[in-house]
């Protein structure tokens, strides 16, 4: 029998026998408007809200792993118990459910009325103590520096927190700017600027930092200011790429970084604009499928032979090709561009080969650099590239400097915690609740499993693990269909899986890894689209 008592709603859901191990089930608590997930793990039955609180996948449809389940989208994790959300992307976790299994075997759940209706939750935040002097900066408002902000209040740290940053924006969700350049901040902000004020996070935007002294723990600011802390995190990010090429800073040559970056190129755009992106990879594939049906014409020119080609491999690069093509893109691969030209304004690109082509737009795709010339004097060591090395528990070679995100040389733990640089949003997310732990004298080490995914022309694509040096791949499914995984094998292990309409491989390769599980090449060979079902 269902009951409701104002506030709550209980009622039997199943039968504890209707679950297997390992299952989950979605069902109604008390009608098709209050669906809940009952899992089962251990013998033990939980119960939690049915969608990720990042985007609204539905949980029941994605991987089970060690006590948490794992978001098919873009590989979210929440703890079945507690509904906690332990990996990323994504800010809040997920409500959980009071479950009761009757000596009968019913299982019986009660749940808030309003838990039913969010389907998300914020954990609960730590208040400012003024009497508590440790202050912990954060420089950067990306993903990894809001986390990292976040986490030091869940996590009981009442000192003084300070986010500080170069934007003039609030912390955003950066990845929808190459695929929405209309994008505005109130669309796109990851927290309304109250929120910061309500848990005592202060921030200073159109800060940069400009040098830092790790001795006297100070960090210094382009304003003339020095900011004393007590630990630090530094999540600075990336910088574009602008080739050395002549013709290089004529008007409405643009890169693809921030809002303001988005707006402009948005603003440049008409229906008469001959759009050139230089790069093939995923900010310039995204922002040319934007492109595509508002301007004159879109051509993407990259040096390599299709699209995507070094990290997802020839043909499902040469299938992501077809379908620009399809849409209208022109597509001029194996070759770069010698030069820009133009009167003030850019109006033509002259390629390699030295044929010519109109261009009144171009946005360049060409990979980063990294935001840390400003520690080039400190003590903090950097790689000849710009990165931070950093150890499993994001800390610098200097003791209370901890980095993370774009910036992070950072041990990978499906990699056998080699340390490589990794600029993945849901990664960014995950090193700013490592970094806060870290920061409050909370000893935990990396535990990171790459995920990634991009939408191009509605389609999504998905990749998990990291194939750097694979050599060779498995691949099953219908391309043409876009119902389709790729393996990247290194001698008989899969190191990586890219999908396209296989939902949910990527996510259960994600989990495997993080369980400490591989996957051969050989059970791929046999079973590329079902393996995880045994």
């Amino acid at each position: 029998m269902d009951r409701s008592n104002g506030e709550f709603v209980e009622g039997i859901v199943c039968k504890a026998s209707d679950i297997p191990e390992n299952g989950m089930q979605v069902v109604n608590l008390d009608s098709e408007e209050n669906k809940i997930l009952v899992v089962k793990q251990n013998g033990q039955i939980c119960a939690m809200g049915t969608k990720c609180s990042h985007y609204g996948a539905p949980l029941v449809n994605g991987a089970l792993g060690n006590g948490r389940v794992r978001c098919p989208w873009h590989g979210a994790c929440f703890n079945i118990k507690t509904g906690d959300i332990e990996d990323f992307p994504g800010l809040d976790s997920v409500p959980t459910y009071q479950v009761e299994v009757t000596p009968s075997g019913d299982v019986k759940v009660k749940a808030r009325k309003s838990d039913l209706t969010a389907q998300k939750r914020l954990k609960q935040m730590a208040k400012r103590d003024p009497n508590n002097n440790n202050t912990f900066v954060i420089v950067g408002s990306g993903a990894a520096g809001l986390v990292c902000a976040e986490t030091l209040r869940q996590e009981g740290f009442s000192g003084k927190v300070v986010l500080v940053t170069a934007e003039k924006y609030l912390p955003y969700d950066r990845v929808k700017l190459s695929k929405f350049l209309d994008s505005t901040a109130d669309k796109i902000q990851l927290r309304p600027a109250a929120f910061y004020k309500e848990h005592g996070i202060e921030t200073m935007t159109e800060c940069p930092a400009t040098g830092l002294d790790t001795e006297a723990k100070k960090l210094k600011l382009s304003n003339g200011d020095h900011l004393s802390y007590s630990s630090i995190f530094i999540a600075t990010g990336s910088i574009p790429r602008r080739p050395d090429l002549p013709g290089v800073n004529l008007a409405n040559i643009f890169t693809l970084r921030s809002l303001d970056d988005a707006h402009s190129i948005n603003n440049a755009l008409s229906t008469d604009s001959e759009v050139v992106v230089y790069g093939s990879s995923f900010i310039g594939m995204e922002a040319a499928a934007y492109c595509n049906g508002k301007v004159k014409k879109v051509t993407v020119v990259g040096r390599s032979a299709v699209p995507f080609a070094e990290s997802l491999g020839q043909d499902l690069g040469g299938r992501i090709g077809k379908l620009f093509t399809d849409k209208g893109v022109v597509l001029k691969m194996n070759t770069t561009i010698k030069c820009f030209k133009g009167d003030g304004e850019v109006s033509s690109i002259e390629l390699s080969d030295g044929s010519t082509m109109a261009a009144n737009v171009v946005i360049l795709g060409l990979g980063s650099t990294f935001a840390t010339d400003f520690l080039k004097e400190s003590p903090v060591k950097l790689t000849p590239k710009g990165t931070v090395p950093v150890n499993k528990f994001l800390e610098t070679n200097c003791p209370g400097v901890y980095a993370g995100g774009d910036i992070a040389e950072a041990p990978v733990f499906s990699m056998g915690d080699k340390q490589q640089q990794i600029g993945h949003w849901g990664l960014a997310h995950y090193h700013g609740r490592i970094a806060a732990l870290n920061m409050m004298s909370h000893s935990t080490p990396l535990k990171s499993v790459p995920f990634f995914w991009t939408m191009l022309f509605g389609t999504s694509f998905r990749y998990a693990g990291y194939g750097a040096g694979y050599t060779d791949i498995v691949s099953g499914g219908d391309l043409e269909a876009l119902k389709y995984v790729c393996y990247y094998c290194k001698d008989d292990k899969v190191i990586a899986v890219a999908t396209v309409g296989t939902d949910p491989i990527a996510a259960q390769f994600a989990e495997l890894l993080n369980c400490g599980g591989s996957l051969s090449k050989m059970r791929v060979s046999k079973e590329p689209l079902d393996w995880y079902k045994r």
